[in-house]
């Protein structure tokens, strides 16, 4: 029997809120609709719109955006809760936490149906977080599900190619890449990174982004989720294995072939994940000016 993972992309639309439970009540809508999916990634800083419970929001600098910090032990317990009910792995999108240090950190969590709970803080931010004061993160880890190895790369993350080599150097196959892009160039820029660390890589990428209509100081979201895989013969051409709309609330499903992928690393067309890595005495060379 071959191994498989189905996975969802729910991508979510950041809406105003007058409550904690009325953002709950949102998330909950869309995860009913991944009924089929063992693991669900929802988009990077999908708590945002709890911004928007204090009805002044609009007059607050974004560098205030760290205030839904506040809201962090609701997210852990909310997300806890329905990954046990639904029996799935949640990538929860990602959430501002506060640091001892009086700091904050955007941070990937990833809940598991028997109460475990992993966190990614986001190792290379975007420069306009700069704005938000948030400190970077300073480990990768991979995470087993159902014997299917995960890793997560966060929007900027995979932009940066180092990050996601060595996730799949620590036996990543599925890369979970939740992001939040201002601009249609931001979201290209994410989306044919994700895209191009499927290929150098040979992994799977569920891609999922975040929408967003609401007026400044929040930024909009321009987004439309996908799971990709690499171009090969196996594979779609364009490696989109499934896409949502754009720039509206929803959520794809797809079953990944993790032989199939296996396989395509030994005898694909463009063995990436093989061959990047036979000329390391190469690079190796050069290592005093490229890191």
């Amino acid at each position: 029997m071959s191994r498989t993972l189905a996975v969802a992309a729910a991508q979510f639309e950041l809406r105003e809120v007058d409550s904690f439970d009325a953002w709950a009540a949102q998330v909950r809508t869309l995860l009913d609709r991944t009924p089929d999916a063992r693991v669900v990634v929802l988009p990077e800083l999908v708590t945002e719109s709890l911004f928007t419970t204090d009805p002044g929001w609009r007059e607050h600098p974004i560098a205030q955006l760290t205030r839904i910090a506040e809201h962090t032990d609701a997210y852990v317990a909310l997300f806890t809760e329905e990954a046990a009910r639904r029996d799935q792995w949640i990538l929860a999108g990602t959430h501002l936490v506060a640091t001892p240090g009086g700091g904050h950190e955007n941070v990937a969590f990833l809940f598991g149906p028997g109460g475990e709970v992993h966190r990614h803080a986001k190792t290379h931010i975007f420069p306009a977080e700069a704005d938000w004061g948030t400190g970077e993160g300073d480990e990768l880890a991979v995470h087993e599900i159902d014997g299917v190895t995960v890793g997560i790369a966060i929007c900027y993350e995979a932009e940066i190619p180092e990050v996601c080599t060595t996730l799949t150097a620590m036996g990543a196959e599925v890369l979970l890449v939740p992001s939040y892009t201002f601009t249609e160039a931001g979201f290209w820029r994410v989306r044919h990174c994700a895209a191009a660390r499927a290929i150098e890589n040979q992994v799977y990428v569920v891609h999922c982004p975040t929408v967003s209509h609401l007026a400044a100081p929040l930024a909009p979201g321009w987004a439309r989720a996908s799971v990709l895989s690499p171009c090969d013969l196996v594979f779609p051409a364009d490696g989109v294995l499934v896409e949502a709309r754009t720039n509206e609330q929803d959520a794809i499903t797809q079953v990944l072939d993790l032989d199939l992928l296996a396989e395509n690393r030994r005898t694909g067309a463009a063995t990436t994940h093989r061959d990047r890595g036979r000329r390391r005495d190469l690079y190796e060379k050069y290592a005093h000016i490229t890191l």
